[in-house]
């Protein structure tokens, strides 16, 4: 699976967890925010490539298709701190015209994620 380029600009790389696409975006200063902290763009940009790989990943076993985002809700929990940060997006509904994507992102556990996401999205199949 490819990577949209912004991944690229946050550093993130691609791995594989039970079969599912988890992204995970290293501490530097391109993500530096406040010092010390992630900034939360780059937090946003982490889960809303992650909410993608996770849409085509699960599409590409349906034949494919285009996605456009029609509405993001990020909720910030706690500050993401100098180190890995994780992100994995979850399909919660695989309509014909709509999908609905939610999205954490964590650093030490899953468990205690530092920002969640719900996502909507408008698909063409093809």
């Amino acid at each position: 699976m490819k990577l949209p380029p912004y991944a690229d600009l946050l550093g993130a790389s691609l791995q594989w967890e039970d079969g599912l696409p988890i992204l995970a975006m290293p501490f530097g200063p391109d993500v530096l925010g406040r010092p010390g902290f992630v900034q939360g763009g780059a937090i946003t940009g982490l889960i809303e490539v992650a909410a993608l790989a996770a849409l085509r990943h699960q599409l590409a076993g349906e034949g494919g298709g285009r996605v456009k985002p029609i509405n993001v809700t990020i909720d910030f929990m706690r500050g993401g701190r100098e180190r890995v940060t994780y992100a994995a997006g979850t399909v919660t509904r695989l309509g014909n015209r709509i999908a609905n994507v939610e999205a954490i992102a964590w650093q030490e556990s899953r468990d205690k994620p530092i920002a969640s996401a719900r996502m909507n999205y408008l698909i063409v199949r093809g």
